[in-house]
């Protein structure tokens, strides 16, 4: 396709990037703002650089305390879905037992259903454990998904049922299967789900807000909600904060873009 015939797509892909890098730049605006410059009428599209409010947000909150928290947290389900995704991946797609397809139709059911649902069941189960405001109450209910069962469920469905035959003629058991010849061949889908789930719990808020109340042990989407006053919200710290919560995600999304598409693209390969 000639270049005469492409610029109108990419006139209508530059226009639809500026709308979405739009709120980004708002947010930049308003982080470098006084307060009373956040809230004028019409709004204020230049900043007056007030660089201590960066500064300020981590005064107002316990910012690189709930930072660390987040980091551990969302390693903790990363690895947690890579493990137990995968093994429960590996079963539906490569082993034979009776039930299957109907079990794993049950998984799929349960993305259907809304994630609300399942709050007072998890409070409960948590307040019974004893595991209110932990960090373990915010790991365990997301080490393990339907979704990420299903994704690299089809990645084990590509791979050739030659190799399972090769390594069982060789002795190999199932786990001996799955750990050294299976996982090493769906890394693209790992990848995959674990940028997906880093992305996910870094920014996790509902089930953050509900479990934990001390400040100390919040993540950092759970600490900046809290920013926000009943009558009063000093925009310009909490759009400072949002940033710095932000620019992890940011960065990695930049840099790994390419093999998070690459390996969602690859599920569709084979049903």
């Amino acid at each position: 396709m000639s270049s005469t015939r492409t610029w109108p797509v990419h006139l209508a892909l530059g226009a639809g990037a500026l709308v979405m890098l739009a709120p980004f730049a708002w947010q930049l605006i308003v982080s470098l703002q006084s307060l009373p410059e956040s809230l004028r009428v019409p709004p204020a599209f230049v900043p007056s650089w007030q660089w201590s409010n960066f500064a300020e947000v981590f005064r107002t909150v316990p910012l690189a305390r709930q930072m660390f928290n987040t980091v551990v947290v969302t390693a903790a389900v990363t690895a947690g879905q890579l493990l137990l995704c995968s093994l429960a991946a590996f079963a539906f797609a490569r082993l034979r037992f009776p039930g299957r397809g109907l079990l794993f139709g049950l998984f799929l059911a349960v993305l259907m259903v809304p994630a609300e649902l399942f709050l007072i069941p998890r409070y409960e189960i948590m307040q019974g454990l004893g595991w209110l405001n932990t960090l373990q109450a915010l790991i365990a209910p997301g080490v393990f998904g339907a979704f990420g069962t299903f994704l690299l469920r089809q990645f084990f469905r590509t791979l050739p049922r030659e190799l399972d035959e090769a390594a069982r003629l060789d002795g190999a058991n199932p786990l001996q299967i799955y750990w050294w010849i299976m996982l090493p061949l769906v890394r693209p889908g790992l990848l995959a789900l674990g940028l997906l789930t880093v992305m996910w719990s870094w920014s996790s808020l509902l089930w953050p807000l509900v479990v934990n109340t001390d400040p100390e042990l919040m993540t950092l989407s759970a600490g900046l909600a809290s920013l926000r006053g009943q009558y009063l919200t000093d925009f310009p710290i909490l759009f400072a904060g949002s940033i710095v919560a932000s620019l992890p995600m940011i960065v990695l999304f930049v840099v790994m873009q390419r093999q998070l598409i690459a390996g969602i693209a690859f599920t569709g390969s084979k049903g």
